[in-house]
C-alpha cells in the first residue's frame, strides 16, 4: 500500500504564491522520480515539475522561471513552490511518484488525490 498526501492548496490573488506539498507513505522500498502534474477545466492532464532522487529537475516552458521542485528524501516528500501565479495557473494539481516496494519489484506510478490551486482576483 503506498499513499501519496497532499497539502498546500487553496485560493490566491495574482502574483501570489502557494507552496505545495506531497508525501509519500506506506510500504515504500525506494522512490524513483517525483512529480507534480495540473489538469484545469476542458484541458488535458500536464507535467508542471519533476525531480529524481539526487535532485535533477525538469520543468514545464510555463512554469520555469516561477516554480521550483524539490525533495526531502528522507521524509519520502516533494515539494512544489509556485511564486508569481497568474490565472493560468488555476487548476488540480496532482502529485505523482515512482515507487518501488520492495527491493526487487518493479517501480509503479502512484498519484495523490489532487489539490485545488485557484489563482482570482
Amino acid at each position: 500500500q503506498v499513499q501519496l498526501v497532499e497539502s498546500g492548496g487553496g485560493l490566491v490573488q495574482p502574483g501570489g504564491s502557494l507552496r505545495l506539498s506531497c508525501a509519500a507513505s506506506g510500504t515504500i522500498f525506494s522512490i524513483d522520480v517525483m512529480g507534480w502534474y495540473r489538469q484545469a477545466p476542458g484541458k488535458e492532464r500536464e507535467l508542471v515539475a519533476a525531480i529524481t532522487t539526487s535532485g535533477g529537475t525538469n520543468y514545464a516552458d510555463s512554469v520555469k522561471g516561477r516554480f521550483a521542485i524539490s525533495r526531502d528524501n528522507a521524509k519520502n516528500t516533494a515539494y512544489l513552490q509556485m511564486n508569481s501565479l497568474n490565472f493560468e495557473d488555476t487548476a488540480v494539481y496532482y502529485c505523482n511518484a515512482e515507487v518501488g516496494q520492495f527491493y526487487y519489484s518493479q517501480y509503479r506510478t502512484y498519484w495523490g488525490r489532487g489539490t485545488q490551486v485557484t489563482v482570482s482576483s
